[in-house]
């Protein structure tokens, strides 16, 4: 059963996965707060990602960088300059509405890159309005926060737009510190702000958001010896650049083949190959809703030699929910020129001082969020109800303890101490409210892997019920935590 993006966010506010901010107050577009499900969710696959960037990793550290930082960082970077969207204006009405999202709703093509001549012409050459109304001249507008510092004001700086220009900055010093050498990286988690001119599709579009971002530093010379054979065998759905220009067809492609076309560095390519082992080994996206499409060149950011997206098939559309770029010295380029810090470094092995290039996977929480509960959501025929199959690992709640009945004092004891000797170890919830049947149901649209029912039964066992399968077993209370731990 297919779902529409208005029914997941119903679904994510009855089961307390997300809210509307301030719901009572009417709300805020594009900001949403997490429920208690949600907030186990979210932290589980920032937990998993952090895990396989950092933990698994000797060359990847991590930091957690300030919000608001020195507003000369975004000078630097480029942002303080040009990080703007085009905005439509209705003559009349003076409605906003972001200019390429227009264009490709009403003309069915994409905007990308689009320039303010090119919008206007198309508006023109297709007399396009909304709602009767024609427009005023395409403008941008700046999608960063701003904030006044100190008591006095008169010192703006910004709310972050995306999370690792806090990095940059800080690299020689971390390098240094951890006594890393190239090739390392420097990983964080955490909140950016965009003043979004539409923020639609409920969490894929947010003004407040979160990103997990990776940037690894290379020697600018030297090539990578960590690309496997494994690696390069990977294949995917594939968008080429080329083919975007005629149509969306997809190709099936492996990371060989990229490597072939030159179209990515090796470095690159095994960036690309890690993050798509990580999507579907561990998080378990099946193949085909997920694509892995190139950036046409005019729609390239202007630090980036090539980038390759991860899209997953929403409701709506392919749309990116991770990115892989080739940043190359740009961003430190930046730093040293506009700091007059000098953050080249000296690379023992070649004795020669280097600016480090930069490849970056860049990951946005929310959007995967959203993502793994339309892989997961199942509207189950012979159920007659929800089920989320969501990787165990991953589940908001990993077991609930049922006893069969809640008017009887040895069946609600006995289920009381198996419930304390489990939360311990296991995210574990405790239902004694309608029949079983209706409790299954519950805990199937939360995504719970486990059941575990207490009945009258003297043999000290209990019975263990899997989500997905149904399959009911009878397990030893004893060997409860050890089964589950399986």
């Amino acid at each position: 059963m297919t779902i529409t993006i208005e029914d997941m966010a119903t679904f994510c506010k009855k089961k307390g996965f997300v809210f509307q901010s301030a719901e009572i107050y009417g709300g805020l577009s594009g900001f949403f707060d997490y429920g208690p499900l949600g907030v186990e969710l979210k932290n589980r696959i920032k937990q998993s990602w952090y895990k396989f960037i950092v933990q698994d990793r000797q060359n990847v550290v991590g930091q957690d960088g300030s919000i608001i930082s020195n507003p000369k960082v975004w000078k630097a970077s480029g942002h303080l300059d040009s990080f703007e969207d085009l905005i439509l204006v209705t003559k009349k009405s003076k409605t906003k509405l972001r200019a390429d999202h227009f264009i490709e709703e009403k003309l069915n093509i994409s905007a990308e890159g689009m320039s303010a001549k090119d919008i206007n012409t198309l508006i023109a050459e297709n007399n396009l309005t909304y709602k009767g109304e024609e427009f005023e001249e395409v403008n941008g507008f700046h999608l960063m926060f701003s904030t006044e510092i100190g008591a006095e004001g008169g010192n703006t700086s910004y709310l972050r737009p995306e999370t690792c220009q806090s990095i940059f900055p800080n690299f020689k010093l971390i390098m240094e510190s951890s006594r890393q050498r190239l090739p390392f990286g420097i990983a964080q988690i955490g909140k950016a702000f965009r003043n979004e001119i539409s923020p639609r599709d409920f969490l894929f579009r947010l003004r407040e958001f979160e990103q997990m971002e990776l940037e690894f530093f290379l020697h600018p010379n030297k090539e990578c010896d960590v690309l496997t054979i494994e690696h390069k065998k990977i294949t995917f759905q594939f968008l080429s650049s080329e083919e975007q220009d005629k149509s969306s067809e997809l190709t099936t492609i492996s990371i060989a083949d990229l490597l072939k076309a030159k179209k990515l560095t090796k470095w690159h390519a095994y960036w690309l190959a890690e993050m798509y082992v990580w999507y579907t080994k561990i998080l378990k996206f099946s193949n085909e809703n997920i694509r892995i499409r190139e950036h046409t060149k005019k729609e390239l950011s202007h630090y980036s030699s090539a980038t390759f997206d991860i899209d997953y098939k929403f409701p709506f559309g392919f749309k990116e929910i991770l990115g892989v770029a080739n940043r190359g010295t740009y961003d430190l380029t930046q730093h040293q020129e506009h700091s007059k810090s000098k953050l080249e470094v000296f690379d023992e092995a070649s004795q020669e001082r280097v600016m480090p290039t930069v490849i970056e996977p860049s990951q946005g929480v929310d959007r995967l969020f959203l993502a793994m509960l339309f892989e997961a959501y199942n509207h189950d025929k012979e159920r007659g109800n929800v089920v989320l199959h969501l990787p165990n690992d991953f589940a908001p709640m990993y077991c609930s303890v049922f006893p069969l009945v809640k008017n009887k004092e040895e069946v609600l004891s006995k289920a009381k101490k198996v419930y304390e000797m489990l939360r311990t170890e296991f995210t574990t919830s405790f239902d004694v409210s309608g029949s079983i049947g209706r409790r299954y149901a519950r805990a199937d649209e939360l995504g719970t892997p486990y059941c575990i029912t207490i009945d009258f039964e003297e043999d000290d066992s209990v019975t263990v019920r899997n989500r997905d399968s149904t399959k009911q077993e009878r397990v030893k209370i004893e060997e409860l935590v050890s089964y589950l731990r399986k």
